[in-house]
């Protein structure tokens, strides 16, 4: 089976060249630059091999062509941070491994990475089996997994390794949710040891979760109990504190540290500190802290909690704080940390306690329409708008170059992009299995007219066309971004 797209500019973390791409079963057989006179494309790369015709002819007979005529080719996005069926708080996040998966594709991700979630008194491969469960036969988009280290003994720390040879290299902690998820730093500190000696990137929740419960504790017991109150119990300072605290630890322990969700000006500095002393330390944000303020969590009534997520929503200057960080890749990576919960009866759960509500927003179908408006609003550059969304996360979590990148022998994971399409964000529309938008409507300029998932056309026009199953895991290599 054969795939052209033809007439497009192909936009990567390099640069724009306007060209033609010719896909050959899975992968990308060629790419094919347009003389800027005629506009023909020049087809002498093309070998025989592919079975395109003679050198210097179009190619004869490709199965579909896709005329991408005023629209951006550009690598399918790569979500590193995604929560589907994530137990939490007495619930599960409503995306299953198939809706979420399909509400990615819908928004040009045709790849994500989940948390296989390790439960206290479990073993890694335990969680890593339960989570092949949940995801095998049912992924629309590519997926693959990190692990949640919550429990480290000397039975974690080995299987870390084995986890490493079963293809997931980075183990997510947390200097947060005592009880639950928390690790001591002594924990830490023993875990990131073991990432130095593994070759494994370790990845931090960095925010002092011991300090955030009592404040938790004292806004509930003096009825401070709207939604609000999670942004103004988990105050920026205490973010900055545990990066700092995470960026010492891993610096001691010699191993790569990479800050999940990082919302707050004071851990953006700690990170960029770290990186400008060579350190390997890597940072994402996700486009709620770009977005979305304090202001949406103190909405009235209870409509705040429907933007409840750990690292809160923070001040605007934050966000503007983000943004400069994106442009100096002191942020290397955008990702959504997808974890919807609905509204009704599961955000419900916190009424008249802010402490009990699900923390998590769903984001996974509108990262790249997001970050492109990044791009229509001066924010950031069309490559980097590819880069921090698909080439650098194939960097960073061993996808590269079967992942992230537009060139003969990736994997056909492609998007068109039309950037002259607007559309309204809401959720009537949208594809994700909750029953409201953090972006209700937002109006945003550009969308994704084509997804094509391992040169398969999974989304065409608004239209799914894939399949559950078509997705498959993706073993990764180790960390392919260190300085």
């Amino acid at each position: 089976m054969s795939l052209l797209i033809s007439g497009g500019t192909v936009v990567t973390a390099a640069g724009t060249l306007a060209a033609d791409v010719l896909v050959v079963g899975e992968k990308i057989a060629a790419v094919l630059a347009r003389d800027p006179a005629t506009d023909a494309a020049t087809y002498a790369a093309v070998t025989a091999a592919t079975d395109t015709g003679a050198s210097g002819a179009a190619p004869a007979g490709a199965d579909t062509v896709i005329d991408a005529t005023g629209r951006y080719v550009i690598p399918g996005g790569i979500d590193a941070h995604t929560h589907m069926e994530m137990p939490f708080g007495g619930t599960f996040s409503a995306d299953t491994f198939e809706t979420g998966t399909k509400a990615a594709a819908h928004g040009g991700t045709t790849t994500i990475i989940d948390f296989a979630v390790q439960a206290k008194g479990t073993s890694l491969l335990a969680a890593l089996e339960a989570w092949h469960e949940k995801a095998g036969g049912n992924c629309a988009v590519d997926y693959g997994f990190h692990m949640i280290v919550s429990d480290v003994n000397d039975g974690t720390l080995k299987e870390m390794e084995a986890c490493i040879a079963a293809g997931v290299t980075s183990f997510k902690m947390f200097m947060a949710y005592p009880g639950v998820f928390y690790a001591t730093d002594g924990e830490i500190l023993l875990a990131m040891q073991q990432a130095r000696r593994t070759g494994a990137t370790v990845m931090m929740h960095a925010e002092n979760g011991i300090a955030i419960d009592q404040l938790v504790a004292q806004a509930v017991a003096a009825g401070r109990t709207d939604p609000v109150q999670h942004g103004l119990t988990r105050p920026p300072e205490l973010e900055g504190e545990a990066t700092s605290r995470a960026i010492t630890l891993a610096k001691v322990a010699g191993c790569p540290l990479y800050i999940v969700h990082l919302s707050a000006a004071q851990a953006l500095a700690a990170v960029a500190e770290a990186r400008d002393s060579g350190q390997n330390v890597f940072a994402e944000t996700c486009p709620q802290y770009l977005y979305l303020t304090l202001d949406d969590l103190a909405r009235p009534g209870f409509e705040g909690a429907k933007f409840v997520a750990s690292p809160p929503l923070r001040t605007a200057d934050h966000g503007r704080a983000l943004w400069r960080g994106l442009r100096t890749n002191d942020l290397a990576v955008v990702s959504t940390d997808h974890c919807p919960f609905c509204f009704r009866e599961q955000k419900e759960l916190g009424r008249g306690d802010f402490s009990k509500i699900p923390n998590g927003i769903p984001g996974v179908e509108h990262r790249m329409d997001l970050l492109h408006q990044g791009v229509v609003n001066g924010e950031l550059t069309l490559q980097r708008w590819v880069e921090t969304c698909s080439t650098t996360p194939a960097r960073m979590f061993g996808l590269y170059p079967r992942k992230g990148v537009i060139a003969p022998g990736a994997d056909a994971d492609i998007v068109v992009y039309d950037p002259a399409a607007t559309q309204v964000i809401s959720a009537a529309t949208h594809h994700m299995n909750v029953d409201y938008s953090a972006y209700e409507g937002m109006r945003i300029a550009g969308q994704v007219a084509v997804t094509v998932s391992r040169g398969r056309v999974v989304v065409s026009d608004g239209e799914f066309k894939g399949t559950a199953g078509h997705g498959v895991f993706l073993s990764r290599g180790l960390n392919q971004y260190l300085v």
